[in-house]
């Protein structure tokens, strides 16, 4: 069966949430789009703000105080908010990539060994039973390591031990200054084996929320190799099928999960920081359109609020003090600026809120953007 580009673009927005808002629960909407970048706070709020039917920010609030939502370092070693069940077999799918990226230079220069951090990580998790400031994480370490090695060895910890964030009652649930706490008890995954059931399981999830996929956009997901994640979706057998992509290539997918049509009619939206469906793929042009990709994701790694018209970015947005700024880059029609203003309306209620003036630190990107039309929402 073959699948083209468009079709591709309309499965992801379906599984998304982004074709139509659902009216779900905050725990059951992160359930079903498996995961929310968050490295702003206010980013899985605006997520989910674009995918819930009357979607109130205190039921997140609440939910991440409950820890049935979690925050903590997952999928390419970036902040992510995960349902609580789901976290175990994420966080043990993550584990050799976690160990790589965090028991490295940086780790080892402090003469500290994968061995050691094996060691330290029981001790460190009972010390975090309950929430613990940075700083007095960084204490406990320097306590036992001493103050030379407290920085390289916190760093390498701080993501190597299963840590979830801790909310702090910030605006939105957590500060630019974290605190920490254990994951619940349960087996604590060590070294650098792979662990394929719980691959097998991560990749079934990552399917369900963000399929079709390449082997690529599976390895780019999770930042396991490309062996493992092509061994592990052999080793699903029945319980995926293959399609040929646009570009002829094999893509995975679940049998009977939903592929709307090509002509399915995909609503503008104000896409938060981050947002998972920028960045779920190898591929991002199923979603983004190449040339416009140097101007919202920079080199750096900071993704911008987009603006998402016909499922795809046609710009993106920021706050200021008339309403919401979107920055256009191409020509929109006038029924796709109304849209985007009834959009504007709903987060700018969503954000007076919380934090009217939400990602201004990043604005100094907008002097980098190209000349387009400009409106205030």
């Amino acid at each position: 069966m073959m699948i083209t580009a468009r079709e591709l673009n309309r499965a992801t927005l379906g599984r998304q949430l982004l074709l139509e808002r659902e009216p779900l629960t905050v725990q059951d909407g992160v359930r079903r789009v498996v995961a929310l970048q968050a490295q702003h706070p206010a980013s899985p709020y605006i997520a989910l703000w674009n995918r819930l039917t009357g979607f109130a920010a205190a039921d997140l609030d609440a939910a991440f105080t409950a820890r049935s939502v979690v925050k903590a370092t997952l999928m390419r070693i970036t902040l992510h908010a995960v349902h609580a069940e789901d976290y175990p077999a994420f966080r043990a799918a993550m584990q050799p990539t976690l160990y790589a990226s965090r028991l490295g230079d940086r780790f080892a220069a402090t003469g500290l060994s994968p061995a050691d951090a094996d060691e330290l990580v029981p001790e460190l998790l009972d010390f975090a039973r309950r929430p613990r400031t940075s700083a007095q994480m960084q204490a406990w370490v320097e306590e036992r390591l001493g103050a030379e090695k407290k920085d390289g060895a916190w760093w390498g910890l701080k993501a190597y031990a299963a840590l979830h964030h801790a909310p702090t009652d910030a605006p939105w649930s957590f500060g630019l200054r974290p605190s920490f706490v254990a994951a619940p008890s349960g087996p604590v995954p060590v070294g650098r084996a792979v662990d394929p059931p719980a691959l097998r399981t991560l990749i079934l999830r990552y399917l369900a929320g963000f399929g079709p996929a390449s082997v690529a956009d599976v390895a780019q997901f999770s930042m396991v190799q490309r062996t493992s994640a092509r061994a592990a979706l052999l080793a699903l057998g029945d319980a995926v099928e293959q399609l040929q992509g646009p570009d002829g290539g094999v893509l995975f997918d679940l049998p009977g999960a939903p592929r709307p049509p090509a002509e399915t009619p995909a609503p503008p939206r104000l896409m938060a920081m981050w947002d998972s469906i920028l960045l779920a793929y190898a591929d991002r042009g199923r979603v983004i359109p190449p040339a416009y990709r140097p101007w919202v994701i920079r080199r750096n790694g900071d993704v911008l609020p987009t603006l998402l018209v016909d499922g795809h970015v046609a710009g993106v947005w920021r706050p200021v003090d008339a309403g919401i700024e979107a920055t256009a880059f191409h020509p929109l029609t006038p029924a796709t600026w109304d849209g985007l203003g009834a959009e504007a309306q709903s987060l700018k209620a969503l954000l007076d809120d919380r934090e009217a003036a939400v990602y201004s630190r990043y604005n100094h990107w907008w002097a980098k953007l190209p000349e387009a039309e400009v409106r205030v929402l």
